[in-house]
């Protein structure tokens, strides 16, 4: 359209009707005269207009997840760390737990049976000499180990140091073939050979063929000239099978013992032996089973209990 007087005039025109409408619109409220136009209007471009809104929502609903993703992965990312180092410090502290426990074990014995024990910590498993029971202790010459020690920890009798080095030193387990210590039995004092057996129970033969020995029967270190290999006293093990008598010289028991050769951990080595014999009296304290009580029902005869004539007493 060009620009004539006309055209302006029109524009004018047209601008003066809407201003009117606005105005009549504006005063009328709810009961504006041009409310069904505007209702038809929205119901013409509504749709498109949400159209649109649905269009262009998940383009801004995905820069905006992509706007928190940096935050929300650095958020996971922590806790994820923190987790890791939490379960870290539990694993830890389980660890320094249990080898508190052990610790106190063996310091135990060695305040029973009076042992100057010198601490280690088993570092290796096997030795070079071949595929026997032993294993590597992380202390040697320098903290004043020499060979054919007793070791023992928590539980009772470990076996005896073999080789020295500076700063390890090699014990042989008592479970090796080739171990043997003197035994002790409690209470009946009997004396016998204990020889290691690998992942079976220790060998026991009995220097009194007739002795009355009976499964759960306990057997401690009878200990060696000059206190070299073996001190006396340290728990050995528990009786777990006794061959029949055969009237021989000899008789033979199998022993549990009490350590755990395959969970070493802890030890210790008896640096200096007791002044005086122990004996049993390192061996750890029996339960007594609890006695059953006996019960005894006392049935009282009721006032109106009736005798075999139907009478009542």
């Amino acid at each position: 359209m060009r620009d004539t007087k006309e055209s302006r005039l029109l524009l004018v025109l047209l601008i003066a009707i809407a201003f009117a409408l606005i105005t009549v619109d504006i005063r009328g409220g709810r009961n504006s005269p041009v409310d069904g136009a505007r209702q038809a209007a929205a119901a013409v471009f509504g749709p498109v207009e949400n159209g649109l809104s649905s269009a262009v929502d998940p383009v801004g609903n995905a820069v905006s997840a992509i706007r928190d993703s940096g935050s929300r992965h650095s958020r996971l990312a922590a806790l994820e760390k923190e987790n890791a180092a939490l379960k870290a410090k539990l694993g830890s502290d389980d660890r320094n737990r249990s080898r508190l426990n052990q610790l106190d074990k063996m310091l135990k014995i060695a305040g029973e049976g009076q042992y100057g024990i010198k601490g280690a910590q088993v570092v290796a498993i096997g030795s070079a000499q071949g595929f026997s029971w032993t294993v590597t202790i992380d202390v040697g010459a320098n903290d004043g180990i020499k060979r054919d020690m007793t070791v023992l920890n928590g539980d009772g009798l470990v076996g005896r140091v073999t080789t020295v080095g500076p700063d390890t030193s090699t014990v042989l387990l008592a479970n090796d073939p080739d171990f043997t210590v003197g035994t002790r039995m409690e209470g009946s004092d009997e004396l016998g050979f204990a020889s290691g057996q690998g992942d079976r129970p220790l060998r026991v033969e009995l220097l009194n063929g007739k002795a009355e020995v009976h499964k759960g029967d306990r057997l401690v270190t009878f200990g060696s000239q000059n206190d070299r290999p073996f001190v006396p006293g340290v728990p050995v093990g528990v009786v777990s099978r006794v061959d029949p008598s055969g009237g021989g010289l000899t008789r033979t028991l199998y022993v549990t013992p009490y350590v755990s050769f395959t969970k070493l951990d802890i030890v210790g080595v008896v640096v200096e032996a007791p002044k005086k014999d122990p004996r049993d009296t390192v061996l750890p304290a029996q339960s007594k089973p609890t006695p059953t009580p006996t019960v005894t029902v006392t049935v009282t005869p009721s006032a109106n209990a009736t005798d075999s004539t139907g009478q009542q007493h």
